[in-house]
């Protein structure tokens, strides 16, 4: 028996050196094998999962105890998923940012340990760069830039972006997708619906399997540049009206699936106050800019840009008009919203603003949250339920408010979890977005202004009048439709002017002047 394990260990051994050996002349990174990167996974998950399954057997829920305790558990849980995205690159780092955006719907632990993915992402070596544009454009970085930087400008999850200039001196950004990126997202997501799923065995409570599926669908589109190019043309077409709003040109002969050239646009990230304050950029503006913009994507054209983290907005002065301007960047993900269900959440942020709770109820069933419709209303707005109940936009938000709804969200995990595997698929996209806008406007300190429920109010209404003209044959219908939208804008804008005379300079000093004159007796 001896001399059987002595062979069989000898032979083990000589298969693993072997193999070693093997990828090592290879020049093969371990970390790129699938059977160490599901390893890694395995491995995480399990022991998550023992953790959270043995941690509270001799704590009663609900104390204060169970509290700090469950944050405990949620803090080096996200730490070791922050490890493992890591470790395995790619498509896990993407899925992690994702994770790490969603403010009002996971654990704080969650969120704000994941949020430093977005700056922890890989770099692609020289070669591997030179070799993506050699196989995609059929030449050498040489001969197709005058120059080309080789310290990228930034290093995301799926690529990396590089300043080049062109034989005309023209400055662009060449993003150059990671070379074993594409070959490794589809095994990386089985391996992940693979985990969840026996996650979701383990806790029935759990069910983050609509994770996965966006990742699956989305994750293709955000990998053809090709995709990501025509993304961006049709939004800079789409939102021209906007002057502040610049989208760079794409040079559709320098790029490919894997190889996206752009006009190069440098600035602030939009969360950066201070380099808005040393440019002399309102805060203000920015917010209320970001906010029409978002809310034509969303409301009137249902096209929407679903990744607004601060890397890919950027903010600057135009070096001729010298007015602020908004940058908008990576057009890989957007989500097309269907013309019934832009209609009924057009209608379901009219009910939240005006607090008309019938309207709440009716839009929120109808896309799908069923009796967990308040939950939805909280979810959707980041507002406690007695503020949804006054109308969101008569209600300040408070910074008792905000700790209330992350408390809640740890709280409500299970519930928030059977939320979201409930509401159309279009939804989740809205939801992430949503979040990420918030936490800009959070850094901003604007999330109280009421400037962003009126843009949404004026969107909201053009959009559903649009929507009924298309609906009718009769001119006069349509007349009578296009009226009442003129009126209700009328109405929005007196509301507006209403509150811009309350807040002005004059109405301050006419208020100082009143308090300083003598009451009578």
């Amino acid at each position: 028996m001896a001399g059987r394990l002595v062979k069989v260990s000898s032979l083990v051994s000589a298969v693993c050196a072997s193999s070693g050996l093997y990828l090592y002349s290879q020049n093969v990174d371990v970390n790129d094998l699938s059977i160490v990167r599901f390893g890694r996974a395995a491995a995480t998950t399990a022991v998550i999962s023992f953790d959270y399954l043995t941690a509270f057997r001799n704590v009663q829920y609900g104390t204060d105890e169970y509290c700090v305790l469950r944050s405990e558990v949620h803090r080096r849980s996200a730490e070791r998923l922050r490890f493992l995205c890591c470790a395995n690159r790619g498509t896990f780092i993407k899925v992690g940012q994702h994770l790490g955006a969603l403010d009002y719907l996971l654990p704080e632990e969650y969120t704000s340990t994941l949020k430093v993915l977005h700056s922890s992402a890989p770099q692609s070596t020289m070669d591997e760069i030179r070799q993506v544009v050699r196989e995609d454009l059929g030449k050498e970085l040489g001969q197709l830039f005058v120059s080309f930087e080789e310290e990228p400008q930034g290093a995301a999850s799926l690529a990396q972006v590089h300043r080049a200039v062109l034989a005309d001196g023209s400055v662009v950004a060449v993003k150059v997708q990671h070379p074993k990126v594409r070959a490794q997202s589809s095994r990386d997501l089985a391996v992940m619906e693979f985990l969840l799923q026996a996650v979701h065995w383990i806790f029935p409570d759990f069910a983050f399997m609509w994770l996965v599926e966006e990742a699956k669908r989305n994750m293709p589109l955000e990998l053809d540049f090709l995709n990501e190019g025509r993304n961006a043309e049709r939004a800079a077409d789409m939102l021209k009206h906007f002057e502040f709003l610049q989208v760079p040109k794409i040079h559709w002969d320098l790029s490919s699936k894997r190889v996206l050239t752009m006009d190069f646009a440098d600035g602030g990230q939009v969360n950066d106050r201070e380099y808005m304050r040393q440019h002399g950029i309102n805060v203000n503006e920015i917010s209320r800019n970001l906010g029409k913009m978002y809310s034509e994507m969303i409301f009137v054209a249902g096209f929407v840009h679903c990744d607004p983290h601060p890397g890919n907005v950027l903010v600057r002065k135009c070096p001729r008009s010298r007015k602020a301007e908004i940058v908008l960047l990576d057009h890989g993900l957007y989500q097309v919203l269907k013309q019934d269900f832009r209609m009924d959440y057009c209608r379901l942020w009219q009910s939240l603003i005006k607090g008309d709770m019938k309207g709440v109820e009716r839009y929120s069933r109808r896309l799908g949250a069923g009796d967990l419709y308040p939950l939805f209303a909280c979810v959707l707005t980041a507002r406690s339920w007695t503020s949804v109940s006054t109308g969101i936009s008569h209600t300040p938000v408070t910074r008792a408010e905000d700790v209330e709804i992350r408390t809640n969200a740890a709280l409500y995990l299970p519930q928030i979890s059977e939320l979201l595997n409930r509401v159309p698929r279009q939804m989740l996209l809205l939801l992430k977005t949503n979040d990420l806008l918030r936490g800009i406007e959070t850094v901003l300190q604007t999330r109280a202004s009421a400037s962003s429920f009126l843009t949404m109010s004026r969107c909201c209404t053009r959009a559903l009048a649009s929507y009924k003209r298309s609906k009718t044959t009769s001119r006069t219908k349509r007349i009578k439709i296009s009226l009442a939208e003129t009126v209700a804008l009328w109405q929005i804008g007196l509301y507006e002017l209403m509150l811009w005379t309350q807040s002005s300079l004059l109405a301050r000093w006419i208020r100082s002047l009143l308090s300083c004159l003598p009451h009578p007796h």
